[in-house]
């Protein structure tokens, strides 16, 4: 007897409050195969997201960018399944007479899929054929058939013969690994059924299980991101109700859940980015680690670009000379902001980040690196923040008119007269003093002059990495004593003194500034085009990473908040607020 439509009705609210949870688990894509019958997807791939805790979604080949960049934007995660050979002309190789069937429809669609979903930053886990594609579209290379590719080696039966259901040999995960912390043991039996194979991972991915006769078995990022691939079958176990693979789809369910969260809260907030030297490479054909597609992958509302200026000499032709490369370039930057006005616009207040919030915009802020830019006229301060300036560092490396610098001679110990001079100007027209680059001694010179909270607009933990450009303790204490905050940068340098630093130091300076001054006065400066970028958060698109990884140290909405950006913006608040006042005038 078929339900009527009451019984349907009950039963769909039945089952929304029996699993409320249902509705808010992370959505798993997960490419469909393709056939005579078009999208066919084995059942355990579903079943098996299902069981650890996501909603799984089928995506079908297609080749329409902006379609998959739609697709994208709706999933939490993607799994990459198995299937037929890669075709190797994509690769740029020409056929082994040993290749099997290829499916150029599919591969075309899965490449340029995986590429997307990389720059978005999403979980990935690519299963047999899924991580050939890993490594085929992050940089690496497969074998188009194992016999032939490793001539010399002693292989195993890869296409084994008894159902995929059950193991067929073993493999070793690397110790230190995520694959071999997420499956708790070094040696694991795994089913396979293959005969191509990644041959080189690439330098965004590493290689991390072995089978026996040095076929690699499993990879996983080397940029500490949320990708892995295996070449078994984990979904097939799950067939039989064998559950000892099911910790690797928990691990893609859960990291998806951490996406989503992010991002989640990424469009609640506003992620300013309070400073980067992008300006440095318009009129280059290097690389810019912040563009506006790149700021849309990472959800970053908004950055600080400055006009930097080398320090140099200081006669009045060159010091001219400077005034005038700034103002050039912050004409350039302007003038670029126009030109893409319907994405991006000019903002010279925190309500002017709101507002371009709400509509959907990025927003970019002018400020200054080196006090250089006014050379000894103090009236350029004022010129400076009404064109928009929000922030200028006193110095650069090296010392100028105004104060020494953390990499200068000690010329004037630490601010000079005219450097007082200079403090209380940017003080009266509501421009922040920014103590990145500048002396210890400077520092403290600067708190004793300054009536409003100072900010240091790029800097780390000194008590992390002895780099003088860093704060000590004391220098972070006084600063948040004052109400200032110091947005902990992305330079390797500046995180580790060996300059080996990732994501993960980042977060340890951020951890201690927040220790030592408090959650109200710690922020994030990335430092991006001016040498500013580690592996994990290398650059615009990735800074979302950053938001995963807080959140895994738990910090709050509230907590993230502050740190993208609330804090700063409250600083650039009061000294806007200070030149308002009839008495400032």
């Amino acid at each position: 007897m078929r339900p009527s439509y009451y019984d349907w009705n009950a039963a769909y609210l039945s089952a929304h409050e029996a699993v409320p949870s249902r509705r808010r688990s992370a959505v798993i894509g997960i490419t469909g195969n393709f056939g005579e019958r078009g999208c066919e997807l084995a059942e355990g791939y579903f079943q098996s997201v299902l069981q650890a805790g996501g909603t799984p979604v089928i995506i079908p080949p297609y080749e329409d960018k902006a379609a998959l960049l739609e697709t994208l934007s709706r999933l939490d995660g993607l799994l990459l399944s198995g299937g037929g050979d890669i075709n190797p002309l994509f690769l740029g190789e020409e056929p082994s007479p040993a290749l099997h069937s290829v499916n150029p429809r599919r591969d075309i669609a899965e490449l340029l899929l995986t590429r997307l979903a990389f720059d978005l930053q999403l979980p990935m886990l690519g299963i047999c054929r899924g991580i050939q594609t890993l490594a085929a579209a992050l940089g690496g290379s497969i074998h188009q058939d194992l016999q032939e590719g490793m001539p010399d080696a002693a292989l195993l039966k890869h296409s084994q013969d008894e159902p995929r259901a059950y193991a067929s040999h073993t493999v070793t995960l690397s110790e230190g690994s995520l694959l071999r912390s997420i499956m708790g043991q070094e040696r694991l039996a795994v089913n396979s059924f293959h005969h191509q194979a990644v041959r080189e991972a690439g330098q965004r991915l590493r290689i991390t299980a072995l089978a026996p006769d040095g076929v690699v078995e499993g990879v996983e990022s080397s940029e500490h991101k949320s990708i892995i691939g295996v070449q078994w079958h984990p979904e097939c176990f799950i067939t039989r109700g064998d559950t000892s693979m099911l910790p690797l789809f928990r691990w893609l369910v859960s990291e998806a859940e951490t996406y989503r969260k992010a991002v989640g809260i990424h469009q609640r907030i506003i992620t300013l980015d309070s400073h980067c030297d992008t300006p440095m490479k318009f009129n280059t054909r290097e690389e810019r680690l912040t563009t506006l597609p790149r700021m849309h992958c990472g959800r970053l509302d908004a950055a600080v670009m400055v006009a930097y200026l080398p320090q140099g000499e200081r006669d009045d032709d060159t010091l001219l000379a400077t005034t005038a490369k700034a103002e050039r370039i912050l004409n350039e930057i302007e003038r670029r902001a126009a030109d893409n006005c319907t994405v991006v616009d000019i903002a010279y207040t925190p309500d002017d980040l709101r507002r371009l919030k709400r509509e959907g915009k990025k927003a970019i802020m002018l400020g200054i690196e080196n006090g250089y830019a006014i050379g000894c006229d103090l009236s350029l301060i004022e010129h400076f923040r009404k064109r928009g300036v929000v922030y200028m560092t006193l110095c650069h490396n090296g010392d100028n008119d105004i104060c020494g610098s953390a990499k200068g001679k000690g010329e004037h110990g630490g601010l000079s007269d005219f450097g007082r001079q200079v403090v209380r100007e940017m003080n009266r027209v509501g421009m922040m003093v920014d103590l990145s680059h500048a002396s210890e001694q400077t520092f403290w010179d600067v708190l004793d002059v300054s009536t409003l909270p100072v900010v240091c607009s790029h800097s780390s933990c000194r008590a992390l990495c002895d780099h003088p450009r860093n704060l000590t303790d004391r220098q972070m204490q006084a600063l948040a004593h004052k109400g200032g905050v110091m947005q902990v940068t992305l330079y390797e340098g500046f995180l580790r003194a060996d300059g080996k630093a990732t994501i993960l130091d980042a977060v340890e300076h951020i951890n201690h500034a927040v220790s030592v001054m408090g959650i109200e006065h710690v922020g994030i400066g990335t430092d991006f085009d001016g040498d500013g970028g580690v592996s994990g958060v290398a650059n615009a698109a990735e800074v979302i990473n950053l938001t995963r990884c807080l959140l895994r140290e738990r910090y709050s909405e509230a907590d993230l908040r502050l740190l993208w950006g609330g804090n700063f913006l409250r600083v650039m608040q009061a000294c806007q607020d200070y030149a308002k006042q009839p008495n400032h005038k």
